[in-house]
């Protein structure tokens, strides 16, 4: 939770550790975290798992003799929720959910900010009631609340001042390039703005505050289509007149420094934005279409980056493999997986795991979509001849101990990197196939000798992430045993989870958390293939990747729907969930 911010006395460590909710070694590395980053004790020990929020602010409503309540089983009236500004609620984070005569109860993620209370009594002229509630819940129900109205009035005012003639707005927006001076470009207090940057400001806002990944702008033949990414599905959002399709491009063009009266080729740019005071990146492709430029906007929140091995869904037997391998003195670990399959976070996870002062670590990547501190980040950029494969070489001259490559895809990057593996240095990098085994036959594909490859490679994880079920509208129903036998689920699995000799699995039932979905964030599946002895001798045979597969298996690997089964079998995700993710992985 990346604004946790109460400010509470430094005997919170002390308290949690006396109530056993953290232990004492817990405690002093979070402290030693605080030294160094300056963030509250709270937000460390949640951003590191030692705590949950909900712990945190059960444990803190104790202490302090405050409510704690989950918004997300409450149904609000819009008359009390607007007593409060839309702004001052964004702003602080809070909301308006109860009114008794004189008092006003605000759901708040800070009730102690006493500057605070001053304020939302001097605005309401009520005396107010300070509860505490997630972090989550309280965006959920400002959006719920508030976005709507929002949107639509943004919407109402580019009606009622923007000119049918769309080249007006768009000269406009131009004549505005020279004002923005600053690198990083605010969304909030816009207020004032004029229409089109109101818009664009609520639709990349929406989007981060809804947790998007992804935003797509797409022009068709009568309006523009706005769809979020949310945990790997396309959401559509409320559509846009086709006619104010030009000027939100411009306008996002002059965000992302690109040109705006090119529209016959594609263009990449970036964005950097603050909201919330956090600072998030935004990738910018706009790609040439019959009815006009489409735009996607990759969003890059580092504050929800989670590089902690523990987080990343890791079986145990799996974090044993993978923990040995990424230590290991030299070699090449290969993460491998589609687009939006959490490789970067991977191999972030992995890079953050072994950075030490005393080890040199530099990385390619195309582009770099997170800072990460003590380590040597290189973009690539074709247009100067700095591709992987160059930047590689030049990495062997700066006396590395590990190096991180963003993907292989040629004969020559793979070379350089079994290069790099053999002459002592630790390789990380990814690659574009479906499963580990896979991996070994693209690697051949190549023209990458099998000798090479059997002594040098490490491991290949294969990996997806799967959505996981709303905590606050889960609800349990029994299934027959064999229908998820049916799913490949071993038999054995099976028993270790039946309850009674039922087995009951979860789904959600759809709330406004998770906006209906029954599903709210995802975690990663994987499949390690640990290249062993056994697995050596098949690659210097050339044996296929069904042959690989099949032995890794006997020996112990867990595929990526077992992976999957597991996950379900936790209550984590759902049977189609399963089936939609790792649909190719069957037997």
């Amino acid at each position: 939770m990346a604004n946790f911010k109460i400010n509470i006395s430094k005997r919170l460590g002390e308290m949690l550790v006396l109530n056993s909710f953290i232990t004492r070694e817990q405690l002093n590395e979070a402290l030693e975290d605080q030294k160094k980053s300056g963030l509250k004790l709270g937000q460390i020990l949640i951003e590191k798992g030692f705590i949950t929020e909900k712990q945190l602010l059960e444990f803190l409503s104790k202490q302090f003799a405050i409510k704690f309540i989950e918004l997300s089983n409450l149904d609000l009236s819009p008359d009390i929720v607007s007593l409060i500004p839309e702004s001052i609620a964004r702003r602080y984070n809070l909301i308006a959910i109860k009114k008794d005569q004189n008092l006003l109860s605000v759901a708040m993620i800070d009730p102690l900010n006493i500057v605070v209370l001053d304020e939302l009594k001097l605005m309401t002229g009520f005396n107010i009631e300070p509860i505490f509630s997630l972090e989550d819940d309280i965006s959920s129900a400002i959006e719920k609340y508030y976005g709507n109205k929002s949107s639509q009035q943004a919407l109402d005012e580019i009606l009622k001042k923007t000119q049918s003639d769309e080249s007006d707005e768009e000269l406009s927006l131009i004549e505005k390039k020279d004002d923005e001076k600053d690198d990083i470009i605010s969304l909030e207090n816009k207020n004032e703005a004029a229409p089109i940057i109101k818009m664009v400001n609520i639709i990349i806002s929406s989007a981060i505050k809804a947790h998007a990944s992804d935003i797509h702008i797409e022009p068709s033949y009568k309006e523009t289509k706005v769809r979020f990414r949310i945990d790997g599905v396309l959401h559509p959002q409320p559509p846009i007149p086709k006619k104010f399709h030009n000027a939100i491009v411009s306008r996002l063009k002059i965000m992302a420094t690109l040109d705006i009266s090119e529209r016959r080729i594609p263009q990449d740019g970036r964005i950097k934005i603050r909201l919330m005071d956090k600072e998030i990146d935004l990738r910018v492709s706009v790609l040439p279409c019959v009815f006009g430029e489409k735009i996607v906007m990759r969003i890059l929140d580092s504050s929800g980056l989670k590089l902690r091995l523990d987080d990343l869904g890791f079986e145990p037997e799996n974090l044993a493999i993978f923990s040995k391998c990424i230590k290991a003195p030299h070699g090449i670990n290969l993460i491998t997986g589609p687009t939006g399959s959490g490789k970067s976070t991977t191999l972030y996870s992995a890079l953050a795991t072994l950075n030490a002062p005393d080890v040199n670590i530099s990385t390619i990547e195309d582009p770099v979509e997170y800072n990460l501190d003590g380590i040597n980040q290189v973009s690539v950029n074709t247009d100067v001849g700095l591709t992987f494969a160059s930047g590689l070489r030049s990495f062997l001259r700066q006396d590395p101990d590990i190096i991180m490559v963003g993907e292989i895809r040629d004969f020559e990057t793979m070379s350089t990197a079994i290069t790099a593996a053999m002459t002592g240095h630790l390789v990380f990098s990814t690659l574009h196939t479906n499963d580990a085994a896979g991996s070994i036959t693209r690697i051949g594909m190549m023209g990458i000798e099998p000798f090479l490859t059997s002594s040098t490679l490490l491991m290949i994880v294969a990996q997806r992430l799967v959505r996981t079920v709303c905590t606050a509208c889960r609800e349990a129903y029994e299934v027959q045993p064999e229908l998820i036998t049916g799913l490949g689920a071993p038999k054995s699995l099976i028993d270790q989870n039946l309850q009674n000799g039922k087995l009951i699995l979860y789904k959600g039932k759809g709330c406004d958390r998770c906006t209906g979905t029954g599903y709210k964030g995802r975690v990663g599946i994987h499949e390690i293939l640990e290249v062993t002895d056994p697995i050596r001798k098949l690659i210097i045979d050339k044996a296929d990747a069904n042959q690989i597969k099949d032995i890794a298996k006997k020996n112990g690997m867990v595929t990526l729907r077992e992976s999957a089964i597991r996950k379900m079998l936790m209550g984590l995700t759902t049977v189609e969930e399963i089936i939609r993710v790792t649909g190719s992985d069957v037997d």
